[in-house]
């Protein structure tokens, strides 16, 4: 750096200094720190890692295939961590992503996620219409029961329930007396039919109102929960009461149509909606959610009718989360310990769109406002531990959520491995307890499980919040996962004089997507110096195949591995080759069929001694005690070298069948557990962290600027002057100094520090 530029620097970033510990972020708020944009984008990316069958061409995620296909009903989404089709929460998410849009369409379009969001709702719309039989519903596809039994990518789920003694079909559930789920499903087709307007074809629209009405008109006819509560569904997801459901329908069925018959079947449904505890006082001290739409519909209640008795209803639901004392520390309103944060977003969507409309001109409207932004916030960071609870938002988020294909384990355990495969981008966990405590672990599903409810209020409330805040989506995203090693060979090896005894463990962890994978094979090269020496030829060595696993599926009809005899490599370097036409003998689904054994023994002529399997190159590394991960044996899929080194340093490339990356180039090395360093271009630069310590903090700060006044007591490294360069104008000056005193103030988000100079 030229001295004139360090001198240029230093009044102002001493004067910076000198005000540092007296300065507040007075200009500077939550929101203008949080990307509402790109939280909105990765949490569209969320519901397409939860899409159910064949997938459409538009689905971005790399390590999701086509799933439960033989389904009596493709498509929708699977509800949670598990793999079952629950309607009724599916519909409420469904009907609160159509709000979202239908309420703030201006922010989703101006921030680049329109093509995303109506992609998203119109899959699951397509879906929740095809549920309707004419004169009974679809309610749900896939049993609880059987579904929770296992842990393991969705990909191989019939797989796994057959290892589970599941044999039975998914099958699905149907029939009538089930208003709470057809209102909902009604409700979502009803809201959909609003928000798609001009962004779908008329044809579509009109198929959703015509299926929305017949939902109704069941839901109606029959006020009656008697099915559905005698069911699976109401194992997991038990309905509590179903007029607010049918009140919500009728409110957006009016909207989409225009017709009093609905406000008026509205107004019918009021006497029998929930009142509070001993009074008869209608319901305003819970939260919108899957089970209780009441503030929903209270809130389009109002809007539609002008009632200002509803209006003040309404504000009932915000005057008593405004000064309630159940409440996270410092944050956002704490409903119920289940899944806190739907709640409190529950609780945040009302209040804004509230607000927005009915409270526009009203003198608490700041109050409510900032009650709405509090909770969507507190989700994004704003909260005592600085957390981020949307998994890949930042490097605060969660890397474990509760969630079987994200995680990737290939033995159906928790536990294996320790850390998730995939980042499950966009995913709202459950959140802190009450206490404000949260841990990453996986196996806690009261706090970090995901589902697509989880996100549906707060989807919804994004819309809001880009709309007021604005921000634009980051068109490299989703990023490119750095994947690790799918197929490869576990093996052991013991040698005498006359014999080599070889356990090869062929071992399937795919997870790009999880998938059966037909024509493998495997090589294991030896040194035939010492035989061909000896006089005797590769086909006098014996080759004796003591086990076959592949076997013990032959009941299955599933095709064993073959074993091939001594084949020609170069020189005096031959192999032996095991071949598995059938993948399915080998499956990431269980401790006991993720790996299949073959045990060789290679004898030598005429059972002499002179074996030498020192020089063996397939025998590198390898014990007798345990099964050891080789590269020296190699792995073929269609005859196409995928894992491993040949003797000639010819090198697989990866699974030939895995989806490709985003970026079309998959990367096979140890897969990163931060999200900070899977983003393109962020894995060198720490930006901020001067004295290079892991940290950005005042220290820093302090170092720079005696490193700008040319301190010789002041020693930044190189990698500290990169890290240095926060205001990215190609020097080092009190522009750095300055930008990263106003990030340790919150004044800007870390997200500028480094970025390119507009």
């Amino acid at each position: 750096m030229k001295r004139k530029h360090r001198l240029q620097a230093l009044t102002a970033a001493a004067a910076v200094l000198c005000g540092s510990m007296q300065i507040t972020p007075v200009a500077a708020s939550a929101a203008a720190e949080i990307d509402y944009a790109k939280a909105l984008q990765m949490s569209l990316f969320f519901y397409e890692c939860q899409q159910a069958g064949e997938l459409p061409q538009w689905n971005r995620v790399e390590w999701r295939g086509d799933a439960t296909v033989e389904d009596d009903l493709n498509g929708g989404w699977y509800d949670a961590g598990d793999h079952v089709k629950f309607n009724l929460p599916m519909s409420y998410s469904a009907a609160m992503l159509a709000w979202g849009l239908y309420q703030y369409p201006e922010g989703v379009e101006a921030c680049g996620e329109m093509t995303n969001y109506v992609n998203n709702l119109k899959w699951v719309l397509d879906y929740l219409a095809a549920c309707d039989l004419g004169n009974s519903v679809i309610y749900q596809v896939g049993n609880g029961q059987h579904d929770h039994s296992w842990w393991g990518s969705v990909e191989l789920l019939e797989y796994g329930m057959l290892d589970q003694g599941v044999t039975e079909p998914r099958g699905h559930l149907e029939g009538r007396d089930c208003s709470a789920v057809t209102a909902e499903m009604g409700a979502a087709l009803a809201a959909g039919y609003c928000a798609l307007q001009g962004k779908v074809d008329a044809a579509v629209l009109d198929d959703y109102l015509a299926h929305a009405k017949n939902y109704f008109t069941m839901a109606d006819a029959d006020e009656s929960d008697a099915t559905y509560a005698d069911s699976d569904a109401a194992n997991f997801y038990r309905s509590s009461h179903f007029y607010d459901e049918l009140f919500w329908c009728a409110n957006w069925l009016y909207i989409a149509t225009g017709d009093a018959a609905y406000l008026d079947k509205a107004t019918s449904y009021i006497p029998n909606l929930g009142k509070e505890l001993g009074s008869d006082e209608y319901k305003y001290s819970w939260a919108q959610c899957w089970d209780d739409v009441q503030q929903g519909g209270t809130l389009l209640y109002a809007l539609n009718t002008g009632d200002a008795t509803w209006k003040e209803q309404v504000r009932k639901h915000l005057e008593y989360w405004e000064g309630s004392k159940s409440k996270l520390p410092d944050g956002a309103v704490y409903v119920d310990g289940w899944g806190c944060l739907r709640y409190a977003n529950g609780v945040g969507w009302i209040v804004a769109v509230a607000a927005d409309t009915l409270f526009a001109n009203d003198a608490k409207h700041e109050t409510y406002r900032t009650l709405a932004e509090t909770q969507i916030n507190y989700c994004l960071g704003d909260n005592p531990d600085g957390r981020a609870y949307a998994v890949g938002y930042n490097d605060t988020a969660p890397l474990n959520p509760h969630h079987r294909t994200a995680h990737g384990s290939s033995n159906n355990s928790f536990y294996d491995p320790e850390q998730s495969r995939h980042i499950l981008y966009g995913a709202l966990v459950g959140g802190p307890t009450q206490e404000g405590e949260y841990v990453d672990d996986r196996n806690n599903y009261i706090n970090n499980e995901v589902a697509t409810d989880y996100n549906a209020a707060y989807t919804a409330l994004l819309c809001r919040m880009v709309t007021e805040y604005g921000g634009k989506s980051d068109p490299a995203f989703p990023y490119p996962e750095v994947r690790d090693d799918e197929l490869f060979v576990e093996a052991k090896h013991k040698a005498d004089a006359s014999c080599s005894t070889i356990s090869l463990k062929m071992t399937n962890k795919t997870a790009w997507p999880a998938r059966v994978v037909d024509d493998l094979s495997m090589r294991y090269f030896v040194d035939l110096s010492e035989v061909i020496d000896a006089g005797f030829s590769a086909s006098d060595v014996t080759i004796r195949c003591d086990r076959n696993q592949s076997e013990m599926y032959s009941g299955k009809g599933y095709a064993p591995a073959t074993v091939s005899s001594m084949q020609h490599y170069k020189d005096n370097i031959y192999y032996v080759e095991v071949n598995f036409p059938d993948g399915r003998v080998v499956l990431p689904i269980s401790e006991g069929q993720y790996q299949c054994e073959i045990l060789l023994a290679l004898v030598y002529p005429n059972y002499g001694s002179g074996w030498d399997a020192s020089n063996d190159y397939s025998a590198q590394g390898l014990n007798g005690e345990e099964n050891i991960k080789t590269e020296y044996v190699t792995v073929y899929e269609s005859d196409t070298l995928i894992f491993g080194t040949e003797p000639d340093g010819t090198t697989g490339k990866g699974s030939i069948s895995a989806n490709p990356a985003p970026d079309g180039k998959p990367i096979t090395t140890t897969p990163s557990q931060t999200t900070e360093t899977t983003q393109p271009d962020a894995p060198t630069v720490n930006y901020g962290d001067v004295d290079c310590d892991g940290k950005v903090k005042i220290n820093d700060v302090v170092l720079l600027s005696r490193f700008i006044s040319e301190d010789i007591e002041a020693v930044v490294t190189d990698q500290g002057i990169v890290n240095a360069q926060c205001y990215n104008d190609g020097d080092i000056n009190g522009n750095d100094a300055t930008l990263l005193l106003q990030y340790l103030a919150g004044m800007v988000s870390y997200d500028v520090l480094g970025a390119p100079i507009q």
